[in-house]
């Protein structure tokens, strides 16, 4: 018996269907080993940077089956990915499992074809690949860890930094600036409504803009007491070009605006759809196709469209360090126009069979036309309005998405009289540059060569998760904290988070992999200087005031300045004399109403509790806080938000709808006489299988019940099944 590795258990499942039975597959289901989260010894800097892993706890009854299968099987043979992190994982397989000379094998498709050609051709683990996706683990943890324990002293507790994630957000905050500093002009667009002697109606718009009111109503007022003509139409040829296959970080962008789908979720569909054998690998930054692929396609374009719709090319990879060695994101089998278990795969596939396709065909042939009319008063600027029409589809005919909606133009002649319907002036400002969207976001990364291909989605979805950076539609805001840790970071360590520095270490991480640059060299480079730096800064003062609030706004209690501070809900004003005065008001220059004595003493400091405005309603908390945290929802939240569901701990309390700090959960309306809580609404209902434990006598330990719709949710696995 042969054993194969593979990653996900989809793709082993499709992998498996290829292969006779001499081969076992299995998925270890991701990585296996990880560094510890635990900064202590995570690390061996002096021995060289080298990471104490350690296995992930859940994977630990993965590994033992796996070593296991390896021990009995005549060879061993990892599949992952072809990419640094799939190498990584190979090499991590390799340890645990202890194999001396397993087989790595690589395909850019799961197909029947290229997974059995790559059986044919096993190599051994690439020991460069392996070395540069640790040197980005390493190196991102040294970073992280380090400069977000500064942050931590310096601005706020829990607070963190990245390295290719600081640069993203200081990149949306330099924007923000930039709408924030922006100062509007005033201008006018005056559109006329005309009318051919045939009676179409058509609008025309003044080829200037005026700046002034008056210049504006001048026109307007002589061009209604002109007589109007048509007294030139221009019209030019032009070809709209076809464009690449796509790389991950164009399939991310189009995905994002002709989808709306977020980059995580772009990915993680890719993902599927590569693992059923539908598309090819989904991280790459190479535009290339391999000649089966390309001559696929253009048989299936000659087929269905014609010759004239064939125009074989090889588009040029432009991404800085692309691996050439990879293809292009494209169908496995061209002829299949629609793929995917659900409808957002499906979507996502006929996006990426229409780019692939497309890519092979013809230019799109469009002519542009441009009616131009003059007045008979010459005081009165021409007008214009500007149309097209595509005269030859070219690849517009398998993605007419991509086609613009052309503006219909009547058909008028050089010379032709026009009747004026009407003319009017609009008052206008111009406008700041928009905010970034996502798809935005993950161009301007590439061309400043900031992460990698498979980077792009983690550091999106990790600024807003760390509530950096938040979304509405598609747009992204900087929040306040963002604001105030990139603030900090570009004060203190601009050098770190610019884009040389970054793009500059993502050089270095290529050359590692491409065997160029030696692994401990490298991290030595960043870390000497990295550490001095950050005890340059060690003596800077705690960073308590963001800065001194307008005048007109003074403290309600004492009437003293304001100064903007930092807090969970954001900023806001707070009295200059704090904490001898707590007078403080809202951003928006609100009174901010003092925290209310409950007259009762908090059960783990006997301190005063006390009831506060938070996110999410009234709580109460400690008046000892942050040295004591003791937290837990006021009385009339939690009357408020009673179920009828009795506790089945105690029995005394009802169970009650609560919110924490990982979101709403449902606890004893007693507490903290009694602490019974759940995550899940409970619903009364008993459990069956605790109901037969307990029968059996074996329900003896409190931990979670296996069954996950168990509303009793503290319930107890058996004693045996324990040991």
């Amino acid at each position: 018996m042969k054993l194969l590795v593979v990653e996900s258990p989809a793709k082993a499942k499709t992998i498996s269907k290829y292969l006779n039975d001499e081969y076992t597959v299995k998925s270890s289901v991701g990585h296996i080993r990880d560094i510890p989260k635990s900064n202590k010894n995570a690390i061996d800097i002096e021995g060289g940077f080298i990471p104490n892993y350690q296995i992930v706890p859940d994977k630990m009854e993965v590994v033992h089956e796996l070593k296991e299968l390896a021990e009995k099987a005549s060879e061993v043979v990892l599949a992952t990915d072809p990419d640094r992190e799939g190498e990584a994982i190979a090499w991590h397989l390799k340890e645990a499992l202890c194999l001396k000379n397993p087989k790595r094998i690589v395909f850019n498709e799961i197909t029947k074809q290229a997974v059995q050609e790559a059986i044919k051709h096993p190599r051994k683990i690439d020991d460069n690949l392996r070395r540069a996706q640790e040197a980005r683990r390493v190196l991102d943890r040294l970073f992280g860890y380090d400069l977000s324990g500064l942050i931590w002293k310096k601005v706020r507790y829990g607070l963190s930094a990245g390295r290719v994630q600081s640069p993203a957000l200081r990149i949306l905050m330099e924007r923000e600036r930039e709408i924030q500093a922006f100062i509007p002009q005033d201008y006018w667009v005056i559109t006329a409504l005309t009318k051919t002697h045939e009676g179409v109606e058509f609008p025309l718009t003044c080829s200037e803009e005026p700046k002034e009111e008056d210049d504006a109503e001048k026109i307007v007022q002589k061009g209604r007491e002109s007589a109007w003509h048509i007294s030139e139409i221009k019209e030019t040829n032009a070809v709209r070009k076809a464009r690449a296959p796509f790389i991950t970080s164009t399939l991310q962008q189009s995905a994002s605006t002709r989808l709306g789908f977020a980059p995580s979720k772009t990915m993680m569909l890719a993902q599927r759809l590569y693992e059923a054998g539908y598309i090819s690998y989904m991280r790459t930054d190479s535009t290339s196709l391999s000649s089966e692929a390309q001559g696929a396609i253009i048989a299936l374009v000659q087929k269905e469209h014609g010759k004239e719709y064939v125009d074989a090319k090889t588009h040029k990879t432009r991404s800085k360090g692309a691996q050439e060695a990879h293809e292009a994101i494209r169908p496995t089998d061209v002829t299949k126009k629609e793929a995917g278990a659900n409808h957002d795969q499906k979507r996502l596939y006929k996006l990426i069979w229409q780019r692939a396709v497309a890519s092979q065909m013809s230019d799109a042939k469009i002519v542009r036309t441009k009616i131009i009319a003059e007045a008979s008063e010459s005081a009165v600027p021409s007008f214009y309005i500007n149309g097209s029409r595509t005269s030859f589809l070219g690849w517009l005919a398998v993605d007419k998405e991509a086609g613009r909606e052309e503006t219909e133009l009547p058909k008028v002649h050089e010379g032709e009289k026009l009747t004026l319907s009407s003319l009017e002036s609009e008052h206008k400002q111009t406008e700041p540059p928009h905010r970034y969207t996502e798809a935005g976001l993950i161009k301007e990364l590439e061309k400043r060569g900031i992460g990698r291909p498979s980077t792009y989605a983690s550091i999106i979805k990790t600024i807003l998760d760390r509530n950096y950076v938040e979304k509405e539609g598609k747009t992204l805001f900087p929040t306040d904290l963002g604001e105030v840790v990139s603030s900090f970071l570009e004060q203190n360590f601009k050098n770190y988070i610019s884009d040389s520095f970054t793009a500059e270490m993502e050089d270095e991480l290529d050359e590692i992999a491409s065997g160029k640059r030696e692994y401990t060299k490298t991290l030595e480079d960043f870390y000497g200087p990295f550490t001095k730096a950050l005890a340059s800064k060690s003596t800077i003062p705690k960073l308590t005031n963001l800065g001194a609030a307008p005048k007109e706004f003074l403290c309600p209690q004492c009437g003293s300045d304001m100064n903007y501070k930092l807090g969970k809900g954001g900023k806001f004003l707070s009295c200059s004399r704090y904490p001898e005065c707590e007078g403080a008001l809202t951003i928006e220059g609100k009174e901010v109403e003092p925290p209310k004595e409950t007259g009762e003493q908090c059960p783990l400091c006997n301190s005063n509790l006390i009831e506060r405005e938070g996110r999410f309603g009234k709580f109460v908390g400690c008046s000892n806080y942050p040295k004591c945290k003791y937290l837990t929802s006021s009385a009339e939240e939690i009357e408020k938000n009673k179920t009828d569901i009795p506790c089945p701990e105690c029995a005394q309390g009802m169970m009650s709808a609560r919110r924490g700090r990982f979101g709403e959960f449902y606890s004893c309306s007693e507490y903290p006489q009694c602490k019974y809580a759940i995550k899940a609404r409970p619903t009364g209902a008993k459990c069956p299988l605790c109901e037969k434990l307990m029968m059996e006598g074996t329900k003896t330990i409190p931990e979670r019940c296996s069954d996950k719709t168990c509303s009793n949710h503290n319930p107890h696995k058996s004693e045996s099944k324990k040991k």
